[in-house]
């Protein structure tokens, strides 16, 4: 059995809703284009394989972006109800969600950490490198980072743009992002604060493992060590050398199966690709069937 720690759905109610408030959205996002994001019938039918379960999160539409706080909260709400819904009904596919959360309504998205908790379908809420033009650091956001550490609630980083580059790029850009934001949180002393926080960095926590001798010479050697707290995913399409450099910085036990579906490989992910990747790892066969299942479990029980 494998479980996708990071896999993407756009919910059909969720984005008609969108569309209503937004009807450029299509224009915005052109990976909507991408059909089995969105049509869950076409999705299940060409699934990627029938070992696979995934736990899905929102692609980067996010309510705050588009609507005013008390808004916002009542879509995230509305899409948590719908990510678990779609995991209930098909919850031989779906291992289950990851909440949305109004993070331009600080006081609604605490509460929101507390619903998630409650519901049994959803494991956990997903953050941005970025929100509302700030990083993910800023102290405004630290509260319900604090709320999630408290709720022993994970929390899975995806990367977005930042707005003032002029450059950005699917390429490299997204990479930067992610390590830039893995910067800010540790020297904010988040870990400091808060030490059971759990965050699961996409990408196989981008540039940090390549960078682990800058990190180490650079910073303090108790912010350097904080590196290490956070656990990763697989999705970086393949490459056996580069996982097990992730493998090698952050641990066989902080790194989870993940494939960035319904993205990258026609018409349901890469599954095989980073399968592939995984089954080439010089590793016993138990420590591979961690990466593919073991740790997600172990990583919503620590």
């Amino acid at each position: 059995m494998k479980i996708d720690a990071f896999a993407h759905i756009l919910p059909p109610k969720y984005y008609q809703d969108m569309l209503e408030i937004s009807p450029e959205i299509p224009t915005i996002f052109p990976f909507i284009k991408i059909k089995n994001l969105i049509d869950l019938t076409s999705r299940l039918k060409q699934w990627p394989n029938d070992n696979t379960k995934q736990a899905i999160s929102l692609v980067n539409i996010s309510p705050e972006d588009f609507c005013k706080p008390n808004q916002a909260a009542q879509l995230s709400r509305k899409a948590n109800d719908e990510l678990a819904e779609i995991v209930f009904d098909h919850s031989d596919k779906f291992e289950a969600g990851v909440g949305v959360l109004p993070m331009n309504n600080i006081d609604e998205a605490i509460k929101i950490v507390d619903e998630i908790v409650q519901n049994p379908h959803l494991i956990g809420a997903q953050i941005f490198t970025r929100h509302l033009g700030k990083s993910i650091a800023d102290p405004e956001f630290r509260p319900v980072l604090a709320k999630a550490a408290e709720a022993n609630l994970p929390l899975w980083l995806h990367p977005v743009f930042d707005q003032r580059k002029p450059d950005n790029n699917l390429v490299f850009s997204w990479e930067y992002e992610l390590s830039q934001a893995m910067l800010q949180l540790v020297e904010s002393k988040i870990f400091e604060d808060y030490p059971n926080l759990k965050i699961l960095v996409h990408h196989a926590g981008a540039m940090v493992p390549f960078f682990a001798e800058r990190i180490n010479h650079i910073l303090p050697n108790e912010e350097a060590k904080c590196f290490k707290n956070f656990y990763v995913d697989t999705a970086i399409l393949g490459n056996t050398p580069a996982l097990q450099l992730a493998i090698d910085y952050y641990g066989l036990d902080h790194v989870l199966f993940g494939t960035d579906a319904p993205f990258a490989v026609p018409p349901s992910g890469a599954n095989a690709e980073v399968s592939g990747a995984i089954n080439n790892l010089a590793i016993s066969k138990q420590d591979k069937q961690k990466i593919f299942s073991e740790n997600f479990v172990n990583f919503l029980k620590t």
